[in-house]
């Protein structure tokens, strides 16, 4: 489905309400009615690759402490105590000459199960007209973040109190999101977008192995494949001045461990700090990558909060450094793609099997145990989001779904071509991993599956995941080599 300007049935925002998110209209395919944009002269042509670009951001501190979310250990079944970081969300809205927008919002957030999803960007969706397809959403993953909704409650012994409470921060957090959208969409200026890539050195993979090949456990392995790229996307206004850095890097944000209590972002949240203070009223955005089998190194220890800043500030300094050197322009037009794909799962092992199961995958084992004494049928798929956004010929941005781990970067780069092409996974909705073919043979922590759902993802969900990218970066317009 092509979410652009032009209505779909799905996608109509009235002109009255356009007027006041963005101060443009499209009448006969030219934005009218704003000053930025106005129709060109006789015999002069607008620029036809001219982007405007809207900030706004939102702190999400909850106001009373509730549980975080992240380890499921048992020193953590207690409300935070104090905090190392406040917690952000953070939105981009772009347009283009044609009036066809997107929303990029990045928040200090460990997941986002189906369910809340679903409410939250129906909200979003209501506040901003906007189709859903023009909004994707960028978790942090964040271990030290607050818990949200009630699709995870039922896995900790939370009092009644504490539920309420969290209840409450989710219904005021998703307001806080839909109007961050908004306050984004009103603040369109003219701007000039440029991107590069740096290196993240703190990343490392985590799956380690025995001798005979076989999956060991959960560990630094410095032999195994990672992203450590860290791609930029520097923001100027007309007048050359920066207005936005975004960011990524591929790795779970545990520098902070099980034994941490304190409110934080993990390092996301101190590289973005560390840039808002080299830069003065610059807007940092932090994007997660695919390191769902990823994770920082060093991390944890008596230390951890020494080395969560020091990896924030190295991360900060290296998206400088980026940003400072000689970049790549990102033009329009903007080209927005979207779907929703079902996802296949592995046929329902037998009883005795799931019986079998344990460490990481016996949760789902039991539920599926569970829903099979009730005589329920189990699923076959799993739904899930995937969105690709098209900047001209200059940049590919997609947004995939779930923990995604790191394997899917190559198999992108493979199925679109390497050059102009940023990968970030969760996005949008993450319940669970997503493995690639390899990982759902090896089995381990990374094949644990659904979370909030059942099932465990089949070895051909890699594939479905791949080829609908490819259709989407089609749709968008990219150049794909055959």
């Amino acid at each position: 489905m092509n979410y652009k300007w032009e209505r779909d049935g799905r996608a109509a925002v009235s002109r009255r309400d356009f007027l006041k998110i963005s101060a443009g209209a499209v009448a006969g395919g030219i934005l009218a009615g704003n000053p930025d944009v106005a129709p060109a002269a006789p015999g002069q042509e607008k620029d036809q690759t001219a982007l405007r670009i809207g900030l706004a951001k939102v702190c999400t501190t909850p106001e009373q402490p509730i549980w975080l979310h992240g380890y499921a250990s048992k020193s953590r079944f207690r409300p935070f105590e104090g905090k190392l970081n406040e917690l952000y969300a953070k939105a981009m809205a772009i347009e283009d000459i044609r009036g066809h927008q997107a929303v990029l919002i990045t928040i200090d957030q460990c997941v986002l199960r189906a369910a809340e999803a679903k409410a939250l960007f129906e909200r979003i969706v209501s506040k901003s007209g906007l189709a859903r397809g023009q909004i994707s959403l960028n978790l942090s993953h964040t271990h030290s973040g607050p818990l949200i909704g009630t699709s995870d409650l039922n896995r900790y012994p939370m009092p009644d109190e504490i539920r309420k409470r969290t209840e409450q921060y989710t219904d005021q957090l998703m307001d806080k999101l839909a109007n961050l959208t908004a306050a984004a969409l009103a603040d369109l200026k003219p701007a000039r977008l440029s991107w590069g890539v740096g290196k993240a050195d703190f990343v490392m993979n985590r799956r380690t192995y025995k001798k005979n090949g076989a999956y060991r456990g959960m560990g630094p392995n410095p032999d195994k494949y990672v992203d450590r790229s860290v791609p930029v996307l520097r923001v100027d206004g007309p007048d050359g001045q920066i207005r936005a850095l975004v960011f990524g890097c591929a790795c779970h944000a545990v520098t902070l461990g099980n034994s941490n209590i304190k409110l934080s972002g993990d390092y996301p949240s101190f590289a973005q700090e560390s840039l808002q203070k080299r830069y003065p009223g610059v807007q940092a955005m932090f994007v997660q990558g695919c390191g769902a089998d990823a994770n920082s190194h060093p991390r944890c220890g008596p230390k951890q909060e020494e080395i969560v800043r020091r990896q924030g500030e190295s991360l900060g300094a290296e998206v400088a450094r980026v940003a400072s050197g000689k970049l790549q322009p990102v033009r329009g037009p903007l080209d927005v793609e979207f779907a929703e794909v079902d996802l296949p799962l592995e046929p329902v092992p037998s009883r005795e099997r799931l019986k079998k199961l344990g460490g990481a995958q016996a949760y789902n084992a039991r539920r599926m145990l569970a829903a099979l004494d009730r005589n329920e049928s189990l699923p076959t798929h799993h739904k899930v989001p995937i969105a690709l956004w098209q900047f001209g010929r200059d940049l590919t941005f997609v947004g995939l779904p779930c923990e995604t781990v790191s394997a899917y970067v190559p198999l992108v780069q493979k199925a679109l071509g390497s050059e102009r092409l940023w990968i970030a996974g969760y996005s949008n909705e993450v319940d669970g991993y997503l493995p690639d073919a390899v990982i759902v043979a090896e089995g381990g922590y990374e094949a644990r599956g659904l979370v909030a759902e059942i099932g465990f993802y089949s070895a051909r969900a890699q594939d479905v995941v791949v080829e609908t990218v490819r259709k989407l970066a089609q749709q968008a317009g990219r150049p794909i080599r055959p």
